[in-house]
C-alpha cells in the first residue's frame, strides 16, 4: 500500500504539478506587488482614484457596492496584462527563436500510375506508358 502510493508521489505529472503550483504562489505574490505598488499607484494618479470602493448605490434601503465589483475588474485585467505582456509574448518569442516552424514537405513532382506503376507526373490525366486515366 505505501509503495503504491510512493509511486504516485513520484510520478512525474505529480511532481511537475506541484512545482508548477509553487511557482504559480510566488508569481502571484510578484504580480500583486507589481499591481498594488505600482501600477494602481500610476493609475491613481492619472485617473484620481486607484480603486473605485468608494461607488455605492443604495436602493431601497440596501447597499450595492458596484465599486468594489470595478475595482476588482481592473485589478483582473491589470493582472492579465502583466501576465501577457511580461510572460506570454516572451515565451512566444523565445519558443519560436528556439523552436522554428518546420518548412511543410512540398508536393510531389510524380505519382505512380495504378495500372503499371510507371511514375508520370502529377498533373497528368493519362498514363504516357499504359493510357490508362491517372
Amino acid at each position: 500500500m505505501l509503495k503504491g502510493f510512493r509511486d504516485f508521489i513520484l510520478k512525474g505529472n505529480v511532481m511537475d504539478l506541484a512545482v508548477a503550483v509553487i511557482i504559480g504562489a510566488a508569481f502571484t505574490a510578484i504580480v500583486t506587488a507589481l499591481t498594488a505598488n505600482i501600477i494602481n499607484p500610476l493609475l491613481g494618479a492619472i485617473v484620481g482614484k486607484p480603486n473605485f470602493d468608494y461607488m455605492v448605490a443604495n436602493v431601497n434601503g440596501g447597499v450595492i457596492e458596484y465599486g468594489k465589483f470595478l475595482t476588482a475588474v481592473v485589478n483582473f485585467l491589470l493582472i492579465a496584462a502583466v501576465v501577457y505582456f511580461f510572460l506570454v509574448l516572451p515565451t512566444q518569442y523565445l519558443m519560436k527563436k528556439f523552436n522554428p516552424p518546420v518548412a511543410a514537405a512540398p508536393e510531389p513532382a510524380t505519382k505512380t500510375c495504378a495500372e503499371c506503376l510507371s511514375d508520370i507526373p502529377a498533373a497528368a490525366r493519362r498514363c504516357k506508358f499504359c493510357g490508362q486515366a491517372a
